[in-house]
């Protein structure tokens, strides 16, 4: 009853929406269901000769997992902007949150029920900035968390969807957009901010890696065929464009940019993204001693097959990097399978993070 009233509140103050008709339904699969790899031989392992200096690295120290340890991320208040749909299974809400300076927009989903529920933070992957649409790429898994009785939101990041423009040196505001969005949950009555998880797709699922090895507040991660922990991986196959938003020719909204952004912290991301020794402190695989939270890794075997996508062995190394540091991991192959999986290996990884999830973020069992 609670719930009924507060969102019967909320829908006489909120001008209701006509959202576009989004999907992410995939044609049925014939892929065989596949059991977890538990014994992978990754093909490339960490540079375990390269490691983290004492010295701050100049300009770009506050990209580094260093500098983002050492700042706040305050978040400030969710809005609720519009009722966008309500089903059997979820209220839809676009919602808005400060970060930075930055208003970030988003897609809030609460599950039927009293609450507060736990909650999952969903990270989408990588769209070209003018085909994206709120909460593409997080649809379909969030009514899956949803039906288990979880509140979702999926944070479309600075520069995507309705959110302010903002330039993201080695993702790190992206990671920033997120981390504001954990502290702004305590604002949001029926979320309950001690109980949060993060699901992450493809260069959501590095941000959520980076955000394990700067902040503790998330219980579990779950992590769809992920981008490179190592940054080194990243520049090698797609450059110095879109993960840094500096290159007009790489991200084609860069033209938006701040132009506070000063030449020579362009100067110096630059350089840093051919340097070795300062991609160690930048890259969170380098860093995984921080990551207390348990992780799950979901990968297709044929991933990697369009350079947009993401390589199996990305995930391999990121596993046993994680292993090395002593960090609870799980790792899972599909066979066949590609960057956005179909069929029955959908309701398998799905039917596991929902397990996942229940374990660590539900229940009381920490790591």
């Amino acid at each position: 009853m609670k719930r009924r009233v507060v969102l019967a509140l909320l829908a006489i103050f909120l001008a209701a929406c006509q959202g576009p008709p989004l999907s992410e339904a995939l044609p049925p699969s014939e892929v065989t269901i596949v059991a977890p790899a538990v014994s992978p031989s990754p093909t490339a392992t960490p540079a375990a000769t390269l490691t983290p200096s004492a010295t701050p690295p100049g300009p770009l120290f506050p990209y580094t997992i260093a500098g983002l340890r050492s700042r706040p991320y305050p978040g400030g208040e969710l809005r609720l902007l519009s009722l966008l749909e309500e089903t059997a299974d979820y209220t839809r809400y676009l919602v808005d949150y400060p970060s930075d300076g930055l208003t970030i927009t988003g897609i809030l989903q609460i599950p039927p029920g009293e609450g507060p529920f736990p909650v999952i933070v969903m990270n989408h992957g990588f769209f070209p900035r003018g085909e994206y649409a709120s909460g593409d790429g997080t649809y379909r898994a969030a009514a899956v968390l949803n039906r288990a009785g979880y509140l979702t939101i999926s944070p479309d990041y600075r520069s995507w969807g309705g959110s302010d423009v903002g330039y993201s040196l080695f993702h790190t505001g992206l990671v920033a957009d997120v981390l504001n969005l954990v502290s702004s949950l305590p604002s949001l009555p029926l979320a309950d901010s001690s109980r949060i998880g993060m699901w992450g797709h493809s260069m959501g699922g590095g941000i959520a890696t980076r955000v394990l090895t700067v902040d503790d507040r998330i219980r579990a991660a779950f992590l769809y065929a992920p981008n490179s922990a190592d940054d080194a991986d990243l520049v090698a196959r797609w450059g110095t464009g879109c993960i840094g938003d500096v290159d007009p020719a790489g991200c084609p909204h860069a033209d938006l940019l701040p132009s506070s952004l000063a030449p020579n912290l362009v100067q110096a991301y630059l350089e840093a993204a051919s340097d070795p020794a300062m991609l160690v402190q930048i890259a969170p695989i380098y860093h995984l001693e921080y990551v207390d939270a348990p992780v799950q890794i979901h990968i297709g075997s044929a991933d990697g097959q369009s350079i947009s996508e993401t390589p199996p062995e990305w995930s391999a190394k990121l596993y046993q990097a994680m292993l090395a540091a002593g960090v609870n991991v799980e790792y899972f192959v599909y066979p066949g399978q590609g960057h956005s999986f179909r069929g029955a290996d959908w309701d398998l990884m799905m039917s596991r993070a929902v397990a996942f999830f229940d374990r660590y973020v539900k229940g009381e069992n920490r790591p």
